[in-house]
């Protein structure tokens, strides 16, 4: 008699399936140390990791380095004014 494999829980992560930690991993962008801690912090619903690490990217977004100070603009700004008359 055939047993049908067991069917995952497609809206829980498992962390003991290999496949399905690199797919969520690459899916998100994440690191190993990341999902994990994200895992620990949220549980394993696939939708609150995913809702985590929306949210710890949008808290950790790079300061563009070819901005300049703002003082730098305020005085080409004044530069510029002062060329126009």
């Amino acid at each position: 008699m055939r047993r049908p494999k067991p069917q995952p829980i497609r809206n829980k992560l498992d962390l003991a399936d290999r496949t399905q930690v690199r797919l969520v991993r690459k899916r998100l962008g994440l690191s190993d140390a990341e999902l994990t801690s994200i895992v620990e912090r949220t549980g394993n619903s696939i939708a609150a990791i995913s809702k985590e690490a929306a949210l710890q990217r949008a808290t950790t977004l790079p300061k563009p380095d070819d901005v300049p100070p703002v003082a730098v603009m305020a005085s080409a700004t004044v530069g510029e004014q002062a060329t126009r008359k």
